[in-house]
């Protein structure tokens, strides 16, 4: 079949079929469906001859293993989604349903095709179906390639992981012609729903990357992660750890302020197997880390609060992530490690106007709800319903861990003596009486030894330990599986 590939270079874009080839093993792609043609016959479109329908769907191999993958070809009629090309799509989703195998989405298109009308929205909405039938069953990467608009971006929407690539991807819902023409405002593509808009402040981009060979570079290893189907294990990765490199570091990470930030990642780089970490959204919500990394091997999923990013404090958009990774990593059974340094929740009109009851109840639904070995470690700070809601005993974790210097209580001491003793305090001539609370409630309150003596810790544990205990406790719940369900439908998580 001929591919008119130098109008996609023209672009500074690869073309559908180059995509794919660059993202599965060599020679592993089979086409199907090629010959599919549209039945449109308004508005010129009878007799138009439009290659398999704009968008190229089959299975490859990628990293030795099966993938369904489709790929639109803004070459052909602007990639629109007319009911054939959206039929192509659902029927590979189901087809990788039912091969239990994870579906690769490559986006690039004009949007839905107007001379088919209502039959276009129908494709769409099939192919909306399929996502929603596959999701936590098969992993859903979407690509965006090229522009994604209107109906088109639910898609990827729907999709467990966004891939977008610097100057080529566009995703809004109405584009700047339409914000133009409804709102009087002039602003550009890349202003409206550029990766970089996308990646920093929607966060619907899970991976931004700088040109499409990254992109697929980060696809392929992104899926030697997760398990490709809801039950299968993620083959077990060579061990490298430098245990007396990373005890040494591990040791020295927190600073001698307890007010004083630092980048949760040296923590986990110190616990996790050497340069096995791999983030996600790491541009969005700064002040929470998620990820997938390996323990001996094995694919974990890491929640981490992080003290450079807002102090570590907990808003609406880091409660939204941190939930939706939760459970990404629930439907497909891999372990969470929860790394905990946090203040509390945000306070102010802004965060409470935005809905932060509602989001923060996301984060602890997501926990709660989630059945896979949940281990959690104190680093530092764990105070109010921010301690509840980050993997808690009292919220499902199975082991929580606490280093020596950590701090839990319903708030920070000075706070708490300041209310506690409000008349004394403003008084000068009570300092020495305040000093004396103040020293009284961190070794008495805070310290973490009363929180293990209820049974709400495991163990304290020094920094230096963190690492084999983990790996114990992943060894000990491998077979876990949760007795406590209640009988029901499902729940109605605080969207």
């Amino acid at each position: 079949m001929e591919y008119n590939l130098e109008r996609q270079h023209d672009k500074g874009k690869l073309h559908a079929i180059e995509r794919i080839t660059a993202l599965v093993d060599k020679d592993s792609f089979m086409e199907i469906y090629s010959s599919v043609h549209h039945n449109c016959t308004s508005f010129g479109m009878a007799g138009k001859e439009i290659p398999y329908d704009g968008v190229i769907t089959g299975f490859g191999l990628v990293n030795g293993r099966r993938v369904a993958i489709y790929a639109q070809d803004f070459t052909v009629q602007g990639g629109s989604l007319g009911k054939m090309h959206g039929d192509k799509i659902a029927q590979i989703i189901d087809m990788a349903i039912e091969a239990r195998c994870p579906v690769i989405g490559i986006n690039d298109s004009g949007g839905a095709r107007i001379q088919e009308g209502v039959n276009s929205l129908a494709g769409y909405g099939n192919l909306f179906y399929q996502n929603v039938r596959a999701s936590g069953y098969i992993p859903q990467i979407s690509i965006i390639a090229g522009p994604c608009a209107g109906g088109a971006v639910y898609s990827p929407g729907i999709t467990d992981f966004i891939f977008t690539v610097d100057d080529i991807s566009y995703m809004f819902i109405t584009g700047p012609k339409v914000v133009k023409s409804v709102m009087f405002m002039d602003i550009t593509e890349e202003d409206l729903g550029g990766g970089a808009i996308h990646a920093q402040k929607s966060g619907v981009t899970h991976f931004r990357c700088p040109d499409e060979k990254d992109c697929f570079a980060k696809v392929r290893k992104l899926l030697d992660y997760v398990p490709h189907y809801y039950g299968d294990r993620v083959p077990s990765a060579s061990v490298r750890y430098d245990a007396r490199k990373k005890a040494k570091r591990i040791a020295e990470v927190l600073p001698e302020r307890s007010t004083q930030g630092y980048d949760i990642r040296n923590v986990i780089d110190c616990l996790v197997d050497d340069d096995s970490f791999f983030e996600v959204a790491e541009e969005f919500a700064i002040n929470v880390v998620v990820g997938f990394a390996r323990i001996e091997g094995r694919t974990i999923g890491i929640v981490a609060n992080n003290p450079a990013g807002l102090g570590g404090i907990m808003n609406c958009d880091a409660s939204d992530k941190a939930a939706r990774f939760i459970r990404y990593c629930d439907a497909f059974n891999i372990p969470l490690l929860s790394l905990v340094d946090i203040p509390g929740f945000i306070p102010g009109p802004q965060e409470e106007q935005k809905g932060i009851i509602r989001h923060g109840a996301k984060l602890i639904y997501a926990y709660s709800e989630a059945t896979v070995p949940k281990i959690t470690v104190i680093t530092r700070k764990a105070y109010g319903g921010a301690y509840i809601a980050m993997c808690s005993k009292h919220i499902g974790a199975d082991f929580v861990f606490a280093w020596p210097q950590a701090e839990i209580a319903v708030m920070g001491a000075e706070g708490a003596i300041q209310i506690l003793y409000a008349k004394e305090a403003k008084d000068p001539a009570h300092a020495q009486l305040i000093e004396e609370k103040l020293k009284e409630y961190r070794e008495t309150v805070m310290t973490p030894k009363t929180a293990a003596q209820q049974g709400y810790i495991s163990e304290v544990i020094n920094p230096e330990e963190t690492r084999r205990k983990i790996a114990q406790c992943l060894r000990f719940l491998k077979s876990k599986k949760s007795t406590s369900c209640v009988e029901k439908k499902h729940g109605n998580i605080p969207l």
